[in-house]
């Protein structure tokens, strides 16, 4: 069965967006869920030697997001509020994010992500609210197939 067209075109906008490309990220899209993975770099660490708590959030919150939007077909999902908690610090190996839709009405989304380690370890959890924006999913934002 072909990949869902939808969820390839956010897949591409994602990776071809300029925020992404430093991280070196892949994602993987299904109806109300996605899957950021994150390979962890030294140049991620904060002063004690670990990844800052910035790819934490940038991983949950993706996640969570692209999940969104994978119900979302003809707009760009925009995030409200997204929450985080770190559990552990992460050094080695990839990060890797799932996120799922909890709750959704007509334009309101609620979603979750959970980031675990290379060994399967939850290493944070976080979750938000999303909403569907004004902004169509063209061409011009990555919006499209390879």
């Amino acid at each position: 069965m072909a990949k869902n067209d939808h969820y390839q075109k956010l897949e591409n906008m994602y990776l071809k967006a300029p925020c992404s490309e430093f991280y070196n990220p892949k994602i993987k899209i299904n109806k109300g869920a996605a899957e950021i993975i994150i390979p962890i770099r030294q140049d991620f660490f904060h002063a004690a030697g670990a990844t800052h708590g910035s790819v934490y959030f940038k991983a949950m919150d993706e996640a969570a997001y692209f999940a969104v939007n994978s119900l979302v077909d003809d707009a760009f999902v925009l995030t409200v509020n997204f929450n985080i908690q770190i559990i552990r610090p992460i050094v080695t190996g990839k990060m890797k994010a799932v996120g799922r839709v909890v709750y959704h009405s007509r334009n309101h989304y609620f979603a979750e992500s959970i980031v675990s380690d290379s060994k399967g370890r939850e290493i944070g959890r976080g979750h938000g609210n999303y909403v569907k924006s004004a902004i169509p999913l063209t061409e011009e934002i990555g919006y499209k197939s390879k």
